[in-house]
């Protein structure tokens, strides 16, 4: 008799670990999927593009509904978890129905950050963070709207670039001196904010958020330099804080996210975490990739298999407002290393390899990014590079036939 696994979570990790699980598990486990986004898994990181009209909010699903139930998935979408009963091995949901379970996976994911300044709680200032915002956000764009978007990561900039190109006026405020500070350095940071631009976007950076305007909806953004940015919406993208309250009421040990071991167990026996809400060695990761290498060890794990995570090498290799980067281990460099750069302005890109002890431990590349999976394999795996330094720079292909010359 199948063993009751239930995940609760229905994001882009819970779907990944069912599929891990239908791999080296299928029948194992009788698996409950409880969500409280009213829909199928869907790609996060393609919000974006929905929001910028370059697909549909049906088009970026993970799979279809027919996928879950060939695979033995009870799905319950649209219903929040409300309580875990560690000790009677049960999950309580919003309507009182109590879910029995062997084991419990926790993929809660994050929530978006609020600034705590004056004017936050006004009509108008919104979040960016799932298909919900979006819809949100596709109304301001179509009425016009004057936005200004908090924050110069990831998600305020895919915010920033979706909503100039559905229509409306965007300025970008970001508190650090460049775009992006913990994917780039500083010279590749200048370029993205060159090619961001010419979108439709102003960019303000160092510019510090003081107090939201307005009486009862949104006026305005004043800076604390002083200077007063008009808007009629606000949205916030400034961070993500792991979603770890039901864990925490339940008396699993958390401390930013969930706390993991090695096997992605929590504290409590038969209880795990993977994805943005586990906090693995100290580090909450709030990106896909170790997400998926989560779910792929955990599998193994709950399929009896010897795995376990030592942690993943953080990378991203993604479309930022239409322009490609991608960034991979330690790209800044230290005492010891050395870098490598190759910068063309004129034609949008800008690579930096840094390498140490004769390995290549980092990498940046902005624009022309086809050999980033190589470079990510070159990073993961410690090769030595000494053969192929002189034309590495240059990609995969040269550099090889120059290794075997």
């Amino acid at each position: 008799m199948s063993e009751p696994l239930v995940i609760v979570g229905n994001g882009m990790a819970a779907a990944r670990l069912v599929d891990e699980l239908a791999k080296v598990a299928l029948g194992r486990y009788a698996i409950a999927v409880i969500g409280d986004e009213p829909r199928l898994a869907y790609n996060r990181v393609l919000l974006s593009s929905v929001l910028a009209g370059e697909t549909t909010s049906q088009d970026i699903e993970l799979r279809p509904a027919s996928w879950w139930r060939d695979r033995g998935v009870t799905l319950k979408y649209g219903c929040t978890a409300t309580e875990i009963d560690v000790d009677r091995r049960e999950l309580k949901i919003e309507n009182d129905e109590s879910v029995p379970f062997s084991k419990l996976v926790l993929t809660t994911g994050s929530s978006p950050l609020r600034l705590n300044v004056p004017g936050a709680d006004l009509a108008g200032v919104h979040t960016f963070r799932d298909s919900r915002d979006v819809d949100l956000l596709l109304a301001l764009a179509a009425q016009k709207k004057r936005v200004v978007v908090v924050g110069g990561g990831l998600l305020g900039l895919e915010a920033a670039y979706g909503l100039a190109k559905a229509g409306a006026p965007v300025t970008l405020v970001h508190l650090m001196d460049r775009l992006m500070e913990r994917q780039l350095d500083a010279p590749a940071a200048e370029l993205l904010k060159s090619l961001v631009e010419p979108k439709g976007i102003e960019i303000l950076l160092n510019a510090n958020t003081a107090r939201i305007h307005g009486v009862t909806r949104v006026e305005g953004v004043e800076l604390v330099d002083g200077r007063l940015i008009p808007a009629d919406a606000v949205i916030f993208a400034a961070g993500i804080r792991p979603n770890i309250a039901l864990a925490k009421e339940a008396g699993i040990a958390v401390n930013r996210g969930i706390v993991v071991d090695d096997h992605l167990q929590t504290g409590a026996g038969d209880v795990f975490a993977i994805g943005e809400c586990a906090e693995h060695r100290g580090i909450c990761y709030g990106l896909v990739e170790p997400a998926y290498e989560q779910a792929r060890a955990l599998a193994w794990h709950l399929a009896g298999r010897e795995a376990s995570y030592a942690g993943s090498i953080v990378a991203t290799n993604l479309k930022v407002s239409g322009v490609s980067v991608f960034s991979a281990g330690d790209f800044i460099g230290g005492d010891g290393s050395e870098a490598i750069v190759l910068s063309d302005i004129n034609h949008g890109t800008y690579k930096k390899l840094v390498i140490a002890g004769g390995r290549l431990t980092g990498a940046v590349l902005i624009g022309d990014v086809g050999d980033a999976l190589w470079y990510l394999e070159l990073i993961r795996t410690r090769q030595p590079t000494q053969r192929i330094r002189a034309d590495m720079m240059f990609g995969r292909s040269l550099a090889i036939r120059s290794e075997a010359a």
